[in-house]
């Protein structure tokens, strides 16, 4: 076993139930390393999401060797840090946070979750024309992610159109003139979905806090992608419903999984075992299931 022991963190709200914590150490276990992650829950803390900084500066006298940043504290945490990752930077949002040498440097790994796990899970997914549902923090990594995979046309659907308007925004100021963007709310769908190519669902809608999906289903047809970012339940309705039409599909695990591979490799400088996680996390969730303890991730 290593002789260099790993101490992570997870801070936000809610983060008890998350199983990002379990996966790495796992993970670790299985490579020989000495990895504990614990949840830093502000909830339970009562502590706001401006508190975020002065707890990361805690760790580095702690002894940590980084963190996990989620809800509500991804954008709040940027301006704290002393260094940020380009991707990071120009998505104004953090989830990932290395102590290095007594500096710490943020990186964006929702965004590289989703584009390995996408290069992964669907190789050959045509990129032509993609819906995404969801322009939230999430919606904005995964966005950014299949703007830097190729897409070339990419239209945001989200109940607040100002908030897609936003991303879009975001996005044009960031990219080059031959993409084309468009900003609707989820009504579009019955219009923009049977053009495109894939669909990727950033929404809540599936969780098990949020059950459906997040379009109807009848304006699926079979030479669509389908990817979810939901992975609690391990297949959403969408994913079932897509798959059952003959649709190729990457369920929720895929970018969870992807998220927490690369943040292994940032913190420990070693390739993870994607696979072995896959298998760490579905066995998780199914335990979960089992004992009926169906909570939502954050």
């Amino acid at each position: 076993m290593s002789k260099h022991s790993y101490l992570m963190g997870l801070i936000g709200e809610g983060v008890r139930p998350s199983l990002t914590p379990p996966m790495h150490e796992q993970e670790g276990a299985a490579q020989g390393l000495r990895f504990v992650y614990r949840p830093i829950d502000l909830t339970e803390l009562d502590l706001p999401a401006s508190d975020v900084g002065r707890l990361l500066n805690a760790g580095i006298e702690l002894g940590f060797d980084a963190f996990n940043i989620t809800h509500p504290c991804k954008q709040v945490v940027v301006d704290t840090l002393d260094e940020v990752d380009p991707a990071a930077r120009r998505l104004g949002a953090c989830n990932t946070v290395l102590v290095a040498e007594g500096r710490l440097v943020g990186f964006n790994t929702d965004r590289s979750g989703f584009f390995s796990a996408l290069a992964r899970e669907l190789p050959t997914a045509d990129l032509t024309d993609v819906v995404l549902f969801g322009a939230g923090g999430a919606g904005s990594a995964v966005a950014d992610a299949l703007v830097g995979a190729g897409t070339a046309r990419l239209s945001v659907l989200d109940p607040d159109l100002g908030r897609a308007q936003a991303l879009i925004a975001q996005l044009q100021a960031t990219t080059n003139s031959s993409l084309q963007l468009r900003a609707g709310t989820p009504q579009q769908a019955a219009q923009w979905v049977p053009q495109a190519t894939g669909i990727v669902n950033a929404s809540p809608i599936g969780m098990f806090s949020h059950p459906g999906v997040p379009l109807d289903p009848a304006v699926l047809q079979p030479h669509h992608w389908v990817a979810d970012i939901v992975y609690r339940p391990a297949r959403t309705e969408l994913i079932d419903t897509a798959a059952a039409l003959g649709c190729a599909v990457m369920p929720g695990q895929a970018m969870a999984v992807g998220q927490a591979a690369d943040t292994f490799q940032l913190v420990t400088g070693l390739q993870p075992d994607r696979a072995r996680m896959q298998q760490h996390l579905e066995a998780l969730i199914a335990a979960e299931q089992v004992a009926g303890d169906l909570k939502e991730h954050v």
